[in-house]
């Protein structure tokens, strides 16, 4: 190889470790949060993410929930510092839709008698990666009661009873 041709292809070479392409999560890249009690609750629990193609799969398992359905999102800031929670900031909802479509929704947790709450469901749209639905270092919050899925802007699902930050692994 003459001189020419080897010495930018050393800089390319070179420089390759300086560039970051965004991470690729493809189907079965697995992130968690292990969900801790807020507002003076008792709730402690764990959801499992796994990446599937065009969305994410949730396993949760809540406890020390009243028995009944609760609202359970998605919220911006990964940071659950603040006794209530409100360091979490309001629900994910990269997209500006109207609470009840957006990308922070998720389905209801319903707890039984016991004050346990376990949910499998596929949420598309959300994404482990490093794009605008990523959800990767926000906060999965549960709430003390219902989301009425239409009122502006959190569903009217009360304080936040949990909360946990999505973490990698």
């Amino acid at each position: 190889m003459n001189r020419s041709i080897r010495r930018p292809l050393a800089a390319c070479i070179a420089l390759s470790g300086f560039l970051t392409l965004p991470a690729v999560h493809a189907a079965g890249t697995v992130a968690h949060a292990d969900l801790a009690a807020a507002s003076g609750s008792s709730v402690l629990g764990t959801v499992k993410v796994t990446a599937i193609a065009g969305g994410v799969h949730l396993d949760v398992q809540a406890s020390g929930l009243a028995p009944g359905v609760h609202g359970f999102h998605v919220h911006e800031v990964g940071d659950c510092s603040a006794p209530d929670a409100s360091s979490a900031k309001g629900h994910f909802n990269p997209g500006a839709t109207p609470h009840g479509s957006h990308a922070g929704d998720l389905s209801d947790l319903t707890a039984d008698a016991s004050g346990v709450a376990k949910l499998s469901v596929d949420m598309p749209g959300l994404e482990l990666g490093t794009g605008p639905t990523s959800i990767m270092g926000r906060a999965f919050v549960i709430h003390a009661d219902p989301d009425d899925h239409k009122s502006q802007p959190a569903g009217n699902s009360g304080k936040r009873i949990a909360c946990g930050i999505i973490k990698a692994g």
